[in-house]
């Protein structure tokens, strides 16, 4: 099966541990090279929160461990890029 080299979710998290932490956190996951994380709602309660993860072979199930274990719950995979390297989008005439 050919390696995960980019992976995109969405996750629900608490305010604790604040998202500098969180971040890091899942940053030292053992499968990742980097993360980024983007803010995208703020609530009360909670922060819905988006993380880019890239890595040679992203491990999906130790990420959700990790953001799990963090109290956060993962609530979807937004984009997956698999093979030898990654491929961006681009944009296509059916684009709107």
């Amino acid at each position: 099966m050919p390696p995960v080299r980019r992976l995109v979710v969405d996750v629900l998290k608490p305010h604790d541990p604040p998202l500098l932490e969180f971040t890091e956190q899942v940053a030292g996951a053992e499968s990742v090279a980097g993360v980024t994380s983007s803010l995208i709602e703020l609530d009360q309660e909670v922060q819905n929160v988006k993380l880019t993860l890239e890595g040679e072979d992203v491990d999906f199930e130790a990420i959700e461990a990790t953001v799990e274990n963090l109290g956060g719950t993962v609530h979807s995979v937004d984009q997956v890029a698999c093979g030898e390297y990654t491929v961006d989008d681009l944009p296509t005439l059916q684009d709107p």
